[in-house]
Formats: C-alpha cells, structure tokens, sequence
C-alpha cells in the first residue's frame, strides 16, 4: 500500500530483453509456479528447455537458484518467481534483490519473471541497472 513504487512493473523492466525460447519457458513455466503456490509448496521454480531445473520448497528462493545453477552446468535458465494466492501482502510480500541479481549471475541464470504489482523489487533502480550491467532480464508478469 504504500511502496507501490517498488512493484514490478508489467513486462519487461530491464534493457536486456528475453529471446523467444525464454518466452516459450515462461507461458511453460507461469501456471505451473501458481499452481505451486496453491498447493503451498513454494514460490518459484527454475526453467529451461520447458524442463523444470528445481522447484523451490522450505530453503527459499537463494538456496534453489544455487541448486539451479549446480544442476543446469550450461547456465541460460529461467527464474519464475510469483506471490501465493492467499499470502498477506501485509507481511510476507514476495521480493527480489541486487543479491538476487548477483547469485543468478553467478549461477547461469539470464531471466527473472516475477508477479507484477505482487514483488517488491528491494531498491528497484538498483536491482534494474545491476540486471542490465549483468545481461539478466527482469520481467513482471
């Protein structure tokens, strides 16, 4: 309610823009992420190839995007990030991050998708001028 501001954005938010298979990974990738997210299981699963790197679970969205990273060698996977149906936005609103940005980087990710209106982009200039300066697209979706 009153950092709206710092909401993702509909679309993309950064200068690097995803390529036509990472759209094809995120139509894969978005309804089986809500569906998680109904099921509370976690809020974000890793992409690539419209195969399902790691799901997220009781670790939290940093741990998964390392085990990403460890199982998909090649890098080029997407990050697909979303708020559960029920969460109380009050208190536990979904975000992302410049350590985020980073550990994606390091992990050979290239591509955030993240609900928009729903994720706090932690310092959001920051995060979006770090995303372009490391080539990872940010997307609200």
């Amino acid at each position: 309610m009153y950092c709206k501001e710092h909401l993702a954005d509909d679309g993309v938010m950064t200068k690097c823009k995803p390529g036509p298979w990472v759209t094809e990974d995120i139509d894969f990738g978005w309804q089986l992420v809500k569906k998680l997210g109904e099921l509370d299981i976690g809020q974000a699963i890793a992409v690539k190839e419209k195969e399902i790197i790691a799901v997220e679970a009781i670790e939290g969205t940093a741990k998964m995007i390392q085990r990403a990273g460890s199982l998909c060698k090649k890098g080029g996977w997407t990050l697909i990030k979303t708020a559960k149906p029920d969460q109380d936005m009050r208190f536990d609103v979904p975000c992302i991050g410049p350590d985020t940005i980073e550990s994606l980087a390091k992990n050979g990710g290239k591509c955030i998708v993240v609900q928009k209106g729903k994720t706090l982009l932690l310092d959001k200039p920051e995060t979006i001028a770090l995303a372009n300066r490391l080539g990872i697209a940010i997307v609200g979706h």
